[in-house]
């Protein structure tokens, strides 16, 4: 290889550190930590999740059963953001 494309090679990858290094950066706080804040775990006192678990390790049978399929219909209006009470 010639000087000038191993030049041009070395150059594109010091920019491409440069800019990976910035956008790291800029996501952090001014005391260094991460901006964002952790999303809160979900506790599995929450009824809904241990009938979620339940249901997964159910596999394929899930599909057919009515419980399962109960607790689908109110994750999805916990996800939408639905009343089920109001609607009934």
């Amino acid at each position: 290889m010639e000087g000038s494309v191993l030049a041009r090679i070395a150059a594109i990858v010091f920019v491409a550190i440069a800019v990976t290094a910035a956008l790291v950066e800029m996501g952090r706080d001014e005391e260094g930590q991460d901006a964002r804040p952790a999303a809160p775990l979900m506790h599995e006192t929450d009824p809904l999740r241990a009938e979620q678990r339940r249901c997964q390790e159910l596999g394929e049978a899930a599909a057919s059963d009515p419980d399962c399929l109960a607790v689908w219909a109110e994750t999805r209006d916990r996800f939408l953001g639905r009343d089920r009470a109001r609607e009934e």
